[in-house]
């Protein structure tokens, strides 16, 4: 009898299962369709678009000497603070002038020797004149004509030597050639230094304003000449040139070029490029590795945001639009560069074409889609766009 029971429970259940599946299968048709996709696009506006090139670059000091002395003695003095501003003439080092202060009195002398014995050979060779012929023969005359010759070089050998002993006194004083800020001393008080030694004494650097050297590859800059050429690119009537430092902070200024660069190197391929910066605050020293934005001019073109498009293996660039059919569908883009986050596109779009630039995960072209237009902020985030509010 317990068997029987059990028996006839589980035909119940099973017949319950079976009229269950049956009313499900019932309410879902076999030939249901998905809908339109939604996809958030923005409409493509022919503009003009700032033709930025970008390129590596290095700072290099407006002027930079290295001072070494050009007379011998010992150190007696360093006469200056390192890292200190200097003027033109600002005194750095005092070199034992004793031999020299000798040297100067001895030409000194000499030179007040020669002009003495001036005199009395001019006064020689004129009585020797005026008595040629009574008492002095051709002979005589010529003598006293070669002694007054002599006379007269050797006052002026005597004060070019004055001169020249002078300015090696005036060289024991070492005094800075340009404005700048000068490094630590490599000597100290008590050294002996040479004229002309191979090791510098100190080195001064004049970094306001500063040059920045960017290398720009040769073929690019054929690229933008033929641009040029063509009418594609309008030119700006100077370049201009913004700098981000290595800690990726924007430097404030803006540099005027200085030289568009004559040779290409051989090794690189690339052409230096040179710009001149205003650095009050020296904020950029001199072999400090920057990358520099080259402002060109400017070109008509799209701005597809660099979320809406692909680019493969090859790098072809493509994306999707809305086409007439309301359905999606790729194309191939031809970029020349990017600007803030943004393709730019020349070449692939029309004007009012639809980009989809959110649902793309999924996407497939040929799938119909319904548009809603959106907005990207500056952080690249899409936004649904802003739409007026319901008159009451």
């Amino acid at each position: 009898m317990k068997f029987s029971v059990l028996k006839m429970i589980g035909v119940v259940l099973a017949v319950a299962g079976s009229a269950t599946i049956a009313h499900a299968q019932a309410g879902m048709p076999g030939n249901m369709e998905m809908g339109p996709a939604e996809v958030g696009v923005v409409e493509m506006t022919l503009q003009e678009v700032p033709r930025i090139v970008t390129s590596p670059g290095l700072a290099v000091a407006y002027q930079q000497v290295e001072v070494r002395p050009r007379v011998g003695g010992v150190i007696q003095e360093v006469l200056y603070t390192p890292d200190r501003l200097l003027e033109v003439g600002d005194p750095l080092f005092r070199i034992d002038d004793s031999s020299y202060v000798a040297a100067e009195a001895t030409a000194r002398a000499n030179l007040a020797t020669a002009q003495a014995n001036l005199p009395v050979m001019q006064a020689a060779y004129d009585r020797a004149v005026q008595l040629a012929g009574r008492g002095y023969t051709e002979a005589e005359v010529e003598s006293a004509r070669a002694s007054l010759a002599e006379a007269k070089a050797t006052l002026e050998s005597a004060q070019a030597a004055l001169d020249y002993a002078q300015t090696e006194l005036s060289w024991t004083t070492l005094k800075s050639p340009i404005s700048g800020r000068a490094d630590v001393s490599t000597v100290s008080v008590g050294d002996l230094v040479t004229a002309g030694q191979t090791d510098a004494l100190t080195t001064i650097v004049q970094s306001d304003p500063i040059y920045v050297d960017m290398m720009e590859a040769s073929a690019r800059i054929l690229s933008v000449r033929k641009g040029i050429t063509e009418g594609v690119i309008k030119q700006n009537d100077t370049l201009e040139a913004t700098l981000t430092l290595e800690n990726e902070e924007v430097f404030r200024g803006t540099g005027q070029l200085v030289t568009a660069g004559n040779t290409v190197s051989t090794t690189t391929g690339t052409v230096t490029i040179r710009f001149k910066f205003d650095n009050p605050d020296h904020v950029i020293i001199p072999g400090m590795f920057v990358r520099g934005e080259v402002r060109i001019g400017s070109v008509q073109a799209y701005l597809v945001p660099q979320l809406a498009a692909t680019r493969d293996n090859s790098g072809k660039l493509t994306a999707y639009i809305v086409g007439e059919d309301g359905a999606a569908k790729q194309v191939t883009l031809e970029d020349d560069g990017s600007y803030q986050n943004a393709w730019i596109v020349r070449e692939g779009l029309s004007e009012g074409d639809q980009l989809i630039v959110d649902g793309l995960s999924s996407l497939r072209a040929g799938q119909t889609v319904a548009p809603v237009a959106v907005t990207i902020d500056e952080d690249g985030v899409v936004r649904d766009a802003e739409t007026p509010a319901a008159e009451d």
